[in-house]
């Protein structure tokens, strides 16, 4: 059950081994022969040689992501920025082309938009409700992956998975998907044909504000070779490695995870600190108890907002009259986050008053917290797009995003109650 995997996933202590994950805080290991060491170099012993590629206690709490969402293999990343560009450019590069979701992360959008674009990626925005022929009119030639949210983040579509999976199959590619709102506990994207995982693990999965990170998780599904000429990547010998063409040598399972390691993670070193990931792994000990009351918490904001005058609209698929309350139903029926985005009337400037008369939710970049945070995605996450790319994003000038924490939901509602009174 996935309560005892958050708890106890990942990691068996021996007779008289430390009982939590111990913190392997070490840039390099030992070994007696040039040889032993060798054979880690080629890929042809398990083992550690130098923390900025793998280390023990960040590949416990990626072996417990892994066993979550049920994946095959698990890496550990720095941010879920850094996860969410290692996921793509692991098996899209210059000349390349990938087909997104429009309402991702202000963040996401500007790494494929603006950053990957210099580097020679192409990417092609679709609408989450966009109809199958519309999403696969995006597809090209060079296409080598989709990318979506379960939940968007700050827009709260629903991404109908299977839809983008179909499509992504259709088309020989990969369906990542990033599952940070959502989490496996509520929502395991790889069930519903999804082939690639990944978190910003910053939000719920730390869920304390404490630790900044991300996760990748390969469903170890996707057959490479089948679709050996769009990954030349994984079906090719990779010199700058001694030769090892991935996806023969570690097959379905471990040949993304892998090339990722050896070769991004190497080169880029958006590297976990163990003692980050430590952190990182408390969080999931409790992360099945914690989603539940972040959804309550959501729900009961949602309903309260969604009957007071002074807000024009609420997004939260919950809400029975919510656009995505059917797909909500469909992957999601033990409840989505406890995200909650709404419209002040009065436009910005109500937005933004209303947010200065909070007094128990904090004003933050951050989401997903045991504290209720709130946030003015227009001014702060999402200020690098127009308006034109604002609107496509699903985030208007008046929305405002709140994260429900894990306070009395009495509470939060009263603190909401009185900056709309003072509008």
């Amino acid at each position: 059950m996935i309560g005892t995997d958050c708890v106890q996933g990942g990691y068996t202590p021996g007779n008289g081994e430390p009982r939590q994950i111990p913190i392997i805080q070490s840039t390099t290991f030992k070994y007696d022969t040039s040889e032993h060491m060798g054979q880690l170099f080629d890929l042809e012993a398990s083992g550690y040689f130098y923390s900025r590629l793998q280390n023990p206690t960040c590949d416990f709490v990626a072996a417990k992501i892994a066993k979550l969402e049920g994946g095959t293999a698990a890496m550990l990343t720095s941010s879920g920025q850094a996860a969410n560009f290692f996921a793509v450019f692991n098996i899209a590069t210059a000349g390349d082309h990938v087909v997104s979701s429009s309402t991702v992360y202000g963040g996401t959008f500007n790494l494929f938009a603006v950053t990957m674009k210099k580097m020679g990626v192409e990417f092609t925005f679709v609408s989450p409700d966009c109809s199958e022929e519309e999403l696969n009119a995006a597809f090209r030639p060079n296409t080598k992956a989709v990318f979506g949210e379960t939940i968007a983040n700050p827009a709260l579509t629903v991404l109908d998975i299977e839809k983008f999976a179909r499509a992504a199959h259709s088309h020989g590619v990969p369906l990542i998907i990033d599952n940070t709102f959502a989490t496996p506990v509520n929502c395991r994207p790889i069930e519903w044909g999804a082939d690639i995982v990944t978190h910003s693990t910053t939000k719920y999965m730390d869920g304390h504000g404490v630790s900044v990170g991300g996760c990748i998780v390969d469903s170890g599904k996707f057959d490479w070779l089948k679709n050996a000429d769009k990954f030349p990547g994984l079906t090719t010998p990779d010199e700058s490695y001694h030769g090892i063409t991935y996806a023969e040598k570690f097959g379905l399972e471990g040949a993304f995870i892998t090339k990722a390691t050896a070769q991004l993670m190497r080169d880029f070193g958006s590297t976990p600190s163990p003692q980050s990931a430590f952190y990182l792994n408390l969080g999931l000990e409790s992360l099945h108890v914690r989603m539940a009351r972040h959804c309550e918490n959501g729900q009961r904001v949602a309903e309260f907002l969604s009957k007071h005058p002074k807000v024009g609209w609420v997004n939260y698929c919950g809400l029975p009259g919510d656009k995505y309350h059917a797909l909500a139903e469909k992957y999601l029926p033990n409840g989505s986050c406890g995200v909650v985005s709404f419209g002040v009337k009065g436009g910005r400037a109500a937005a933004e008053a209303f947010m200065k008369n909070l007094r128990l939710a904090a004003i933050e970049t951050h989401v997903a917290d045991a504290r209720t945070c709130c946030l003015h995605p227009a001014s702060a996450t999402h200020r690098q797009m127009n308006d034109e790319e604002l609107i496509a994003a699903g985030v208007s000038p008046d929305l405002v995003r709140m994260s429900c924490g894990l306070e009395d939901a009495e509470d939060l509602i009263a603190d909401i109650a009185q900056a709309l009174d003072k509008i």
